[in-house]
């Protein structure tokens, strides 16, 4: 639960004839991360059908697929579906050919109509707006010597319109008054055409352009086209109700061959990635080891004459070509989620899901703490986990739930309740509620004292979950002079220390900080002594590394970017720090809008009193719950993960014949 799985190497050495089977067996348990031969150097040693193999399934899958589009029909595989053996395209192809044939015809037909639909209904546009003017448009476009306009325009340019055309002969016509978009009609020599054209589109005049085949009047025109919209429409229905009972006959069948053509597709292009030597063929790849003895098992099962090698290599090693599979946990999934989103945890590191699956809901409880609210959040959790509501939700559903119930544990801390809290809820609720801790109204500069010391304890943990992980990986030269090795943390103790007795007494004097800084310890010497360890850490690492050479740059520069190196490390410690003061900032800020609230809605308990409380707490539970939630990502992807957590761990990625068969 704490590391990656720990992932084994396998290189097989397959004979030709039992190709096949061996990439039924990985692809269909789905737990072998496949590398590509590419990287073996063995790609070229042989001949290869696999891949005109593998195209032809991949091209036969896509036209299932379109089928099935055109069908209707979800992309679904059977029910009951198993791994086969590689089907032959021949014989997947005729029963595709068959169907398509039947499909493609309606297929075709109603793309058709459609596109026939569209035309009819543009035009019938374009008319509506002259449906009324009595001309025959057949005469607009069958004219050997006129050009004709005719379109609609800001009603504000029409004199632009005729200044531009004063110049040449021509006939103007308003066909409709309108005082936005009034509908005109140019007429003019075909000679001046171009002058014509050029006028109209400085005076932004949208032509409407009317087929040849048109006549009569727009009203005889309008209501032809109505009926042929009416027909078309009916040819449509008709079209896509044959396609709906094609799809009921067909649906069983096609599932099947789809599901054929994907699984072949899926083994010849693993086959084609395969290392392929004269009479053998060389697979390489990773498995979680766990998952080893019944993939070993069954490999040996489909082929007698197979060899396996191993190699589970420590996590200590250089692994930063090893996949990484994480542990599976439905519970988890949604903290994992938002881990990942920051990084994949590397082979050899600390796998920090189980940590954030405490801080997060913990920090944002604190932060919005309220037992009516939090329970509110753990019922939409619920039923978006369920997708019963908000089912766009429904991969944050555990961590709502989550964040709800320690939200609800932070309103028994903090004595509050939709709102209500000490007086107002003696007043207006049947029951009294005090904080079993303290309410951060009233507590504030103790709320963000609190909040600082949680801050600082959070970030020691970091330091030592770094030191941790670089010990594990034997990386000593970060140990001690990294940015969070032992002379980093030993720095911020005298940090901490320096800023306990800065403070001193005050409300707001972080507790951890004064403890550190009433240890019987000389800081006034270890902080100068470890300043300088922590301003020349690139120079210990490079020493430390054997990098040569250890100053780059010249001493001047050396000496300045060092200097910048403290300076930024000091303030970074500062800003850090001082960063967890939002928790108890948020906690007030919670405490002071169900405040505002409760001003708006006023002291008498009317229907109106009510209807605001409701609809207040509904905007906090909204809009201040995903500020929080926002807040408490930032605390962790910069505060707390920055720490010790690096990522860039390459994704597992097995080969698999279903989606279902995916690793957490």
């Amino acid at each position: 639960m704490f590391f990656p799985k720990e992932m084994t190497e396998l290189e097989l050495i397959i004979p030709s004839k039992d190709v096949a089977a061996v990439a039924k067996v990985l692809s269909g348990r789905g737990v072998f991360h496949q590398v590509d031969s590419a990287y073996l150097g063995l790609e070229n040693l042989g001949p290869s059908a696999w891949q005109e193999k593998a195209g032809n399934y991949s091209a036969l899958e896509r036209r299932i697929q379109t089928m099935m589009q055109t069908l209707g029909l979800p992309e679904e595989y059977p029910a009951k579906a198993s791994a086969e053996n590689i089907v032959e395209v021949e014989a997947i192809r005729p029963a595709v050919e068959r169907i398509d044939e039947q499909v493609k015809g309606n297929g075709d037909q109603l793309s058709s109509e459609k596109k026939h639909l569209e035309l009819l209904e543009s035009q019938l546009r374009q008319l509506e707006p002259i449906a009324d003017v009595k001309v025959e448009v057949g005469a607009l476009n069958k004219s050997a010597y006129l050009h004709s306009i005719l379109g609609a325009l800001p009603a504000s340019n029409i004199s632009r319109l005729r200044t531009s055309i004063g110049r040449v002969p021509h006939v103007f016509f308003t066909l409709r008054e309108d005082s936005q978009k009034p509908v005109v009609w140019v007429l003019g020599p075909k000679s001046n055409s171009d002058v014509l054209d050029r006028a109209a589109k400085s005076a932004y005049l949208a032509p409407l352009s009317l087929p040849e085949e048109l006549s009569g009047t727009p009203e005889q025109i309008t209501a032809t086209l109505r009926k042929e919209i009416e027909a078309s429409k009916k040819k449509i229905a008709d079209l896509e109700a044959n396609l709906n009972k094609l799809g009921g006959v067909h649906k069983t069948e096609l599932q099947k061959l789809l599901w054929d053509a994907h699984v072949s597709r899926v083994m010849a292009d693993a086959i084609v990635r395969f290392g392929q030597l004269r009479h053998t063929y060389v697979v390489v790849g990773w498995a979680p080891s766990v998952s080893l003895n019944g993939l070993t098992a069954q490999l040996k099962e489909v082929s007698k004459e197979i060899l396996i090698e191993k190699h589970t290599p420590s996590r200590s090693e250089h692994n930063s070509n090893i996949p990484v599979a994480l542990t599976e946990n439905k519970w988890l999934r949604p903290i994992q989620e938002l881990v990942t989103t920051f990084g994949r945890p590397s082979y050899g590191e600390l796998d920090p899901t189980l940590i954030m699956a405490l801080s997060f809901p913990i920090l944002y409880g604190a932060m919005f703490g309220d037992i009516g609210q939090g329970l509110v959040l753990m019922l939409v959790g619920i039923l978006a986990h369920k997708r019963i509501f908000m089912k766009g939700l429904q991969s944050l559903g555990l961590l709502l739930v989550y964040a709800g119930f320690f939200a609800t544990v932070f309103g028994f801390l903090y004595g509050s309740i939709f709102g209500f809290e000490g007086h107002s809820a003696e007043v207006y609720l049947p029951f009294t509620l005090h904080p079993l801790w303290l309410s951060p109204l009233e507590n504030i500069l103790t709320i963000l004292g609190f909040a600082i010391d949680a801050g600082i304890v959070i970030l020691i943990f970091g330091y030592l979950l770094s030191l941790f992980n670089t010990a594990r990986l034997k990386d000593w030269a970060h140990f001690w002079f990294g940015h969070t090795g032992v002379v980093a943390l030993i720095f911020y103790f005298c940090f901490l220390a320096l800023l306990g007795n800065f403070l001193g007494d005050t409300a707001i004097a972080p507790k951890v900080a004064v403890a550190i800084g009433q240890l019987p310890l000389p800081f006034n010497i270890l902080t100068p002594v470890f300043a300088l360890g922590l301003m020349f850490n690139g120079l210990f690492r490079n020493i430390a590394e054997g990098h040569r050479p250890y100053v780059q740059g010249g001493v001047f520069m050396f000496i300045v970017t060092s200097f910048m190196d403290l300076f930024e490390g000091v303030i970074s410690m500062l800003s850090n720090t001082l960063s967890f003061v939002r928790v108890g900032a948020f906690a007030v800020a919670h405490g002071g809008l169900s405040l505002a609230i409760f001003s708006l809605a006023g002291e008498e308990p009317t229907i109106g009193f009510w209807i605001t409380i409701i609809l207040g707490n509904i905007f906090i539970i909204g809009f201040e719950g995903l500020i929080v939630y926002i807040q408490t990502m930032r605390l962790h992807y910069y505060e707390i993960l920055g720490k010790f957590f690096h990522g860039g761990g390459l994704r597992f990625e097995p080969l698999k014949l279903k989606p279902s068969q995916e690793e957490a």
